[in-house]
C-alpha cells in the first residue's frame, strides 16, 4: 500500500505563492510517479505536474511558468511550488502516486485565492 497526505493549502492573496507538500508513505515499488492534480469548482479534474522516482519532472505548459515540482528525498515529499496565484488558481490539490498497477491518491488541500 501507498499512502499520500497532502499539506500546505490556505488562502492567500492574488498575486501570492504557496508551497504544497504531499508526504508519501508505503512501499515506493508499487509506483513510478507521483503526479499533482487540482479541481476547481465546476472544472474537470486538471494535470498539474510530475515527477519520476528517478528525479525526473515534468510539468504542464500552461504552469510551466509559475509551477515548480520538487522533492525531499529525506522527507520522502514531493512539493508543488506556486508562484504569482490568481482567482482561477482556486481549488483542490491532489497528489497521487501513479504507474504501478493501481493508483494511490492523497485526501486533497484546498487552495483559495482571494482577489
Amino acid at each position: 500500500q501507498v499512502q499520500l497526505v497532502e499539506s500546505g493549502g490556505g488562502l492567500v492573496q492574488a498575486g501570492g505563492s504557496l508551497r504544497l507538500s504531499c508526504k508519501v508513505s508505503g512501499s515506493e515499488s508499487k509506483f513510478k510517479a507521483v503526479n499533482w492534480y487540482r479541481r476547481a469548482t465546476g472544472k474537470e479534474l486538471e494535470f498539474l505536474a510530475s515527477i519520476t522516482r528517478d528525479g525526473h519532472t515534468y510539468v504542464a505548459p500552461a504552469m510551466m511558468r509559475r509551477f515548480t515540482i520538487s522533492r525531499d528525498t529525506a522527507k520522502a515529499t514531493v512539493e508543488l511550488q506556486m508562484t504569482g496565484l490568481q482567482s482561477d488558481d482556486t481549488g483542490i490539490y491532489s497528489c497521487a502516486a501513479v504507474g504501478g498497477q493501481s493508483e494511490y491518491w492523497g485526501q486533497g488541500t484546498q487552495v483559495t485565492v482571494s482577489s
